[in-house]
């Protein structure tokens, strides 16, 4: 095989350490502890090394990176290597002093999150009361300073009916763009499954919702909008493809294609501690084990889609079928789509409203 072409963006999860307890929260299980973190000399480095490269983007993100003392310092080094920084925060540890100073090392993007519009509801969600007032602390001083707004909104069965305010608050806080992304099922998210994956109803309705906002303020604010998989009828090209566009680097240094690959067996992850981010990038078997197309079986291999999605989600086969070599259910031609269904009318039957919380200790079970 050629060499693969650089990855546009690398996500560096600096930390998993977060005031919230989010149940759908992307990270694994079993979360880093501070005293595994990477230390700023070695950020530093992945940094220049990213650049190297040939990555366009940075996005800080955790847990919550603002956790991290040294953030500004890894800001400064991204700017200094010409490299766009993104901020992927929950807003609840910004403050004007913190803010000021990733603004003078050249911050240039704010990506905030918001559980829900509702406030008692969105710090029931988040586990975190008097969040919300400091979420929209963090919107207006983001505005103040004079930075690119994103506000993120997941959303599902437990806050959908708030959608429509939910992009009204965009629109009051000044937000040039909007991300409304339903759940996606891996980590916590697939541990509170049940308990988040909204029915078809609500799903074609949320649809209807941002499409109507898409039109309404056109010209005034981007709406980027996720759907969950569960629902489809052809899989999405997960993170661009498996090795293709991304790296994600974790808080303790192990160097991945997305999210969630950590949580599939038989694949040795490398650790910037050990390796290059090239050298990682461009030869590891791990990144090499999904990525193209030879991998692939039927009806993937012969289908006119394989360059398109790329197979699908790798980790979401591991989950509803227990090899992350199967096709992905989410296709309509999976000889598993059937365990999708399964999944769906397991949702519709559930009546338990209480999450498990994201908090760092005893891991829970999965059950897909």
């Amino acid at each position: 095989m050629s060499a693969p072409a650089p990855p546009m963006g690398l996500l560096a999860e600096v930390t998993h350490r977060c005031p919230l307890q989010c149940p759908y929260c992307s990270n694994p299980l079993e979360l880093e502890r501070a005293a595994g973190e990477l230390d700023t000399a070695t950020w530093l480095r992945v940094l220049g090394e990213a650049a190297d490269l040939g990555v366009l983007q940075v996005h800080f993100s955790g847990g919550e990176p603002t956790a991290r003392r040294d953030l500004p310092d890894l800001v400064r080094r991204a700017a200094e290597r010409q490299l766009y920084s993104n901020l992927i925060t929950s807003g609840v540890l910004l403050d004007e002093r913190l803010l000021a100073e990733l603004v003078e090392a050249g911050l240039d993007h704010v990506q905030l999150s918001f559980q829900d519009v509702e406030t008692a509801n969105a710090e029931r969600i988040g586990g975190l009361v008097g969040a919300q007032a400091k979420k929209r602390a963090a919107a207006a001083m983001v505005q103040q300073a004079a930075l690119p707004l994103t506000l993120n909104f997941v959303i599902h069965r437990q806050n959908m009916e708030h959608l429509p305010d939910m992009i009204a608050l965009g629109t009051e806080l000044g937000a040039e763009r909007i991300e409304v992304a339903h759940v996606q099922y891996y980590g916590w998210g697939l541990v509170n499954r049940d308990r988040l994956l909204p029915g078809r109803e609500q799903l074609e309705a949320a649809t209807a919702e941002v499409e109507a906002a898409r039109i309404r303020l056109k010209g005034r604010m981007v709406i980027d909008y996720v759907t969950p998989d569960y629902y489809a009828r052809r899989p999405k090209a997960c993170m661009g493809g498996w090795g293709r566009r991304f790296i994600n680097v974790t808080p303790a240094g192990k160097a991945l294609p997305c999210h969630a690959a950590e949580t599939i067996p038989g694949l040795d992850f490398p650790s910037v501690r050990d390796q290059s981010l090239a050298a990682i990038w461009q030869s590891d078997p791990a990144f090499e084990r999904y990525r193209g197309t030879d991998w692939m079986a039927e009806p993937c291999r012969s289908c006119d889609r394989r360059e398109v999605d790329w197979g699908g989600c790798r980790c979401q086969a591991l989950a509803l079928t227990g090899d992350a070599g199967n096709t992905d259910p989410a296709c309509a031609l999976s000889p598993h789509h059937q365990a999708m269904q399964a999944a769906i009318a397991a949702a519709d039957r559930a009546t338990a409203s209480d999450f498990v919380y994201r908090r760092i200790g005893a891991a829970p079970k999965v059950e897909a």
